[in-house]
């Protein structure tokens, strides 16, 4: 399993788009997971960290640690409802051990971390059995000094462990060279390359996660001029953005830094989309075809793909003929978004905004209504009612989820952890 590099976030006393930005920065930029954390007692600023968490888990792709203020195990459950895969708690502030045992059980034993308050404490076997019996997956040390008795004494642990250090007296490769260390989480890379630490521990002969082609150029069946044309797909949306040229070291660039690059045919060099404009491709899934003469790069585009300003360069029709394209997740973001619209920019005599003027007891209500309806309706033989219903019930439910601050992508990644 490779090491992981774990950049934190202290959200104590920050905005949340700034939260977001930094997260989204530390993702595409190669972290492999993060660590956001404020853990105030203070009620009011507990929730507006778990609102900041729910946007940054809507943003990122990578697993995210919370690390909050834990009294019970409804904390516990508010934290990880968050869209969060881990929890991390500190024993310093920990008031009930049951309360391990009771998140451990809900949520599987490996979403507990628990950060101990002197990483001396490893030495203490029977104390940390007592841990594991309680169900926390791993520990995090915090600026241990690294000794060959420490090592040992990590390595006899049946936990993994995450080392939190500033890097300030340690190096990275020396921290992840214990066998039971499964990550650094450190503020050490804020604007810092991490592919390109990556590739620096790498070459130490410690297994990281970076981008390794399963197929060698060579394999590759290139045009006369020795290269192989990309189609840039965005990878939610499966939006074709453009088209362009690899040879291969501009493959190989690609593969380094987790950004797309190109051979210009027509300036005879390579270039990394948006290093002028800003609007850079980073990767997600590289494909081949079955002729091995295409590459599919699934990407996350930043900014319009086009140097035209246009979201894709594919805008000029030229023939078409009446489909119907019709994609289910499609039409429920959009109707979302008009609800939402009519939250924020009110229009008279709107049903929907008569809904959020009664508040949330109202929209309860017609939740309630609309599913009786639903359900009479299926006991009839005529499906057309039944679709009817479904679809009255469906537009209240995402009015409910507007007035509840949800939207379907928090819906959908709960459903995916179900699958």
């Amino acid at each position: 399993m490779y090491k992981k590099i774990i950049p934190y976030i202290n959200c104590e006393n920050e905005l949340t788009a700034n939260i977001v930005a930094e997260a989204v920065k530390y993702e595409i930029g190669g972290a492999d997971e993060l660590f956001v954390y404020n853990y105030s007692a203070d009620e009011v600023s507990r929730e507006e960290f778990l609102s900041a968490v729910k946007e940054v888990t809507k943003q990122i792709d990578i697993p995210v640690y919370i690390g909050c203020y834990v009294e019970r195990f409804e904390d516990v459950k508010k934290a990880l409802y968050t869209g969060a895969s881990f929890v991390m708690l500190k024993y310093s502030m920990l008031k009930q051990h049951q309360v391990i045992k009771e998140a451990s059980e809900r949520f599987g034993k490996d979403t507990i971390i628990l950060e101990l308050d002197n990483y001396k404490d490893i030495y203490n076997q029977e104390f940390i059995n007592s841990l594991s019996e309680l169900g926390v997956y791993a520990l995090l040390l915090k600026h241990v000094e690294l000794t060959d008795d420490l090592r040992y004494a990590m390595d006899a642990q049946s936990m993994s462990i995450i080392i939190r250090d500033s890097l300030s007296n340690n190096d990275t490769s020396s921290l992840l060279q214990p066998d039971k260390v499964i990550g650094i989480a450190t503020s050490y890379f804020k604007d810092k390359d991490i592919f390109k630490a990556k590739q620096s521990l790498k070459a130490q002969n410690i297994e990281v996660n970076t981008f390794d082609s399963s197929i060698s150029f060579q394999e590759f069946k290139l045009n006369s001029d020795g290269m192989i044309p990309v189609v840039v797909q965005e990878y939610k949306t499966n939006e074709v953005l453009m088209v362009a040229y690899m040879n291969e070291e501009a493959f190989q660039k690609t593969i380094e830094t987790g950004k797309m690059t190109y051979y210009s045919r027509s300036r005879q060099t390579l270039w990394t989309k948006g290093e002028t404009s800003g609007h850079y491709q980073y990767v997600k899934a590289l494909l081949l075809d079955c002729d091995k003469d295409t590459i599919l790069a699934k990407v996350l585009q930043l900014g319009p793909a086009c140097h035209t300003g246009s979201p894709s360069c594919f805008y000029t029709e030229l023939v078409k003929k009446e489909y119907d394209d019709t994609n289910p997740l499609t039409v429920f973001n959009e109707v979302f978004r008009v609800i939402l619209d009519r939250k924020k920019n009110p229009k008279d005599g709107s049903y929907t905004n008569y809904l959020f003027d009664k508040g949330i007891d109202k929209i309860l209500k017609k939740c309630g209504e609309e599913a009786t309806e639903m359900i009479i309706a299926a006991k009839n033989p005529d499906s057309e009612e039944l679709k009817y219903e479904i679809s009255d019930f469906l537009y209240h439910m995402m009015v409910l989820m507007a007035e509840c601050n949800l939207d379907w992508s928090d819906v959908v990644k709960e459903l995916a952890h179900r699958r």
